[in-house]
């Protein structure tokens, strides 16, 4: 390869004027002028302007990455990588906006910063005229048009437009958790869900409603609130056309028809429509409660237990009735609520077509009708009508007590027995405080 040096940058660009201090250097800028991209990748037969390019992008199929950081060992695929990344040891920032101040670890940040003050967005798209600041943004945008996936997983042949989303879609794989939180140290691994995690114990709710004034900690819980002002429900129910305004709320919705439960307690094989149901139910297990109130230290379970709990303390009641006015303290309550306007009833009993307006109801009537039951104990023959239930009896053959009291140890082989036994530990703690035992 030439490499001929003529004095400081005495190779200049005929087209922009723009000086080169090699031969070689000049060579490469000026197919930025003519599209000239000699170099092609074996792989996926990508093209680049510079054999450099070409021998970094390999190293996003092989997976190599020979620059090792010396303070904390992490690899990186290039030199320019490892440099940027070492400055969040040294606490370099060298580059400065002249707007506010501000200073960057890298140029690339103070770049996409300064568009901020200036508003400017150079590079627009020819199909659909979409305008971006920086050109490695339109570069991705386009592939939105062209359906190019140009980055490979190398273990399930998924592919990606962005060669972000391929790293972070590998720690599916690894199930590596890089970014940490400094409050709790729960893990995550995807930077921006460490970011909204975050506002979790600072509090802070940057997304504002236009509308009335509530602040939410997400954009995505903004505009889901949002329509609850503008009452639009995108989603749509195939067997009963019911409408929703969130589409994990059509999700489960769809179980009530199919009575599918994927989510089963490791230990007791109780099953739940809805992940977040089988967490809180975990919690019964292991007694665990992270959810405090900071007016009373009361802990709870869930997060939708403790905003429900501290409601009792303000008085809050956020959930009002478009019909009469009536206000609520929960959603669920004036869901309720809506259907002594609209009748509704879409709890249907299978066997005689009952209807009813809440779950609770329609489960009672059905303990009116003989049960099938299906689940039988291999030990004593004995039938149950759910797997739950067979689950519990088969405990008083293995003597087994998944089920721990946090105050003091005891174990407990039924679940409403564990909560039976923890009442009367806050019981006794109320006849403590009231006799000025505490």
């Amino acid at each position: 390869m030439e490499h001929e040096h003529v004095g400081d940058k005495a190779f200049e660009c005929e087209e922009c004027g723009k000086a080169f201090s090699t031969r070689t250097n000049l060579r490469v800028h000026l197919r930025t002028h003519t599209g000239g991209k000699p170099f092609k990748c074996s792989i996926c037969n990508q093209k680049f302007r510079a054999g450099s390019h070409l021998q970094m992008h390999i190293r996003t199929h092989t997976g190599e990455k020979p620059f090792e950081c010396t303070f904390c060992y992490k690899k990186f695929a290039q030199r320019d990588t490892l440099k940027t990344h070492l400055r969040l040891h040294t606490g370099e920032k060298r580059f400065k906006c002249t707007f506010c101040d501000k200073i960057f670890v890298t140029s690339g940040g103070l770049k996409s910063h300064v568009v901020v003050h200036t508003g400017e967005k150079p590079h627009e798209c020819k199909v659909c005229k979409t305008k971006f600041a920086r050109k490695r943004q339109l570069k991705i945008h386009e592939r939105c048009h062209t359906g190019e996936k140009p980055f490979e997983c190398s273990i399930c042949d998924k592919k990606f437009r962005v060669g972000s989303h391929l790293r972070v879609h590998v720690r599916t794989h690894t199930g590596e958790k890089p970014f940490e939180c400094t409050f709790c140290y729960k893990k995550f691994a995807r930077g921006d869900t460490l970011k909204t995690h975050l506002r979790l114990h600072t509090g802070e709710k940057p997304f504002e409603c236009s509308l009335c004034g509530k602040k939410f900690g997400t954009s995505v819980k903004l505009r889901l609130h949002l329509r609850t002002h503008t009452g639009e429900k995108p989603f749509e129910c195939a067997e009963c056309n019911k409408t929703f305004s969130r589409s994990t709320a059509l999700r489960s919705h769809i179980r009530i028809h199919t009575g599918e439960k994927p989510y089963q307690c490791k230990v007791c094989s109780k099953a739940f429509a809805q992940s977040a149901n089988l967490q809180s139910h975990s919690r019964t297990h292991t007694g665990e409660k992270p959810y405090a109130c900071t007016l009373c230290e009361k802990k709870f379970s869930g997060s939708q237990h403790l905003q429900r709990h501290h409601r009792t303390h303000t008085g809050e009641k956020p959930f009002e009735c478009t019909v009469c006015g009536k206000k609520f303290g929960s959603g669920v309550s004036l869901r309720l609520h809506l259907r002594t306007h609209t009748g509704e009833k879409p709890f249907e009993c299978p066997v005689c077509s009952k209807k009813f307006t809440q779950s609770s109801n329609f489960y009672t009537h059905q303990r009116t009708h003989p049960l099938e039951k299906p689940y039988k104990c291999i030990e004593c023959r004995k039938k149950f009508a759910s797997s739950g239930s067979l689950s519990l009896h088969l405990r008083t053959h293995t003597e087994e007590q998944p089920y721990k009291c946090a105050e003091c140890g005891k174990t407990f082989a039924d679940p409403s027995n564990m909560m039976a036994h923890l009442r009367r530990h806050s019981l006794l703690w109320l006849l403590a405080v009231d006799c000025g035992a505490l």
